[in-house]
């Protein structure tokens, strides 16, 4: 079956991720099926703006609603009958999570769980569902690799996620549907979240306002670029979870499909952990301006540094991210100073 005749499902699909998925398939021929409750947790305008963009391509399909909104995700199965689900709605946010615990309830844990009653009723071939490096939590060992275990997540927000990967897990054994979940890891770019480093860094520099640094610089963190991660995300598409029975080989070592399960987990990252004032100092080259900054103290919930293994996505898609930051904050800071005119 051809991108040209197959429908994925993106829930967020007015979001930073969500939106860059949507228009790759979009570009390669799939229908797409877009979902968003456009939450005013940041800027709406910018989603608005995002769907205002998907919808020019006459194969999306936008549809304003939460997750968690009683019949509407069952709605959607039942009408479209996706071949592809790729779940990318969530409250999101570390530090929004200590303040708006409830949110992170509702739309992460019954979200979720409204999604795999839906693919109960009318399965897709493949659903593929957001995690984040933040479940990994206190781990120590780096680089993280998906087969360590992650029992310590050190925010609300990734307790939900990690309690995301043990839902999918149980639906999959037991109803036999394929799961990949996503484990990313600090993504950045054009049409970035408001509430992300970059663009607020990159916001306050042009505006002559200090920028606030935490732990006193002592952070590194493994950028993502946008492209590469949607890459990723749309090759994956089609490495689908072998069921349980019948398996032929038995996984690399490296692999986390589960013995039981169609389901395995990926990290998506670029595997290059680069230390937080190399990453301010891209900024302010891009900018030309130097930034004014206040050194503050670890905040609750943070973890002092992320690293993905990525040979799991090597393995399955024969490629890995390869951005370096200079090049991806160069995009970004052209993209923030063209859409808001500075």
């Amino acid at each position: 079956m051809t991108a040209f005749n197959r429908t994925a499902l993106v829930t967020g699909s007015a979001g930073f991720i969500g939106y860059h998925t949507a228009a790759r398939l979009l570009a390669e021929g799939w229908t797409v099926i877009g979902l968003d409750a456009m939450t005013d947790y940041y800027e709406v305008a910018v989603k608005e703006r995002r769907h205002a963009m998907l919808q020019q391509n006459e194969k999306f399909t936008a549809v304003v609603g939460r997750l968690e909104e009683p019949g509407l995700l069952m709605n959607l199965f039942e009408k479209h009958r996706p071949d592809v689900v790729i779940h990318l709605a969530a409250q999101a946010g570390v530090r929004y999570s200590i303040d708006a615990p409830r949110s992170y309830v509702e739309a992460n844990l019954i979200g979720t769980f409204d999604l795999l009653e839906a693919a109960r009723a009318y399965p897709p071939q493949h659903m593929l569902l957001a995690s984040t490096s933040s479940v990994y939590g206190a781990n120590e060992d780096m680089p993280y690799a998906e087969t360590d275990k992650a029992d310590s997540q050190m925010s609300f927000y990734a307790a939900t996620k990690k309690a995301n990967e043990a839902m999918a897990h149980s639906y999959a054994h037991l109803y036999h549907l394929p799961v990949t979940m996503f484990r990313f890891f600090t993504v950045y770019g054009p049409w970035g979240r408001p509430d992300m480093a970059l663009f607020k860094f990159t916001k306050a520099i042009l505006e002559g306002s200090a920028i606030d640094i935490y732990n006193h610089g002592d952070m590194r963190r493994d950028f993502t670029y946008i492209d590469d991660l949607v890459s990723g995300i749309v090759a994956l598409v089609e490495a689908v979870p072998p069921q349980a029975d019948g398996r032929k080989e038995e996984p690399e070592a490296f692999d986390s499909l589960s013995p039981v399960a169609p389901w395995r987990v990926v990290n998506i990252g670029n595997g290059q952990p680069v230390q937080l004032m190399a990453f301010v100092e891209a900024i302010e080259k891009a900018i030309g301006i130097e930034a004014q900054k206040n050194f503050m103290p670890m905040q609750p919930g943070d973890v002092p540094a992320t690293w993905a293994e990525a040979q799991l996505l090597q393995s399955l898609t024969g490629s890995r991210p390869e951005t370096s930051v200079d090049a991806g904050v160069k995009a970004f800071v052209a993209w923030y100073r063209d859409y808001y005119g500075v």
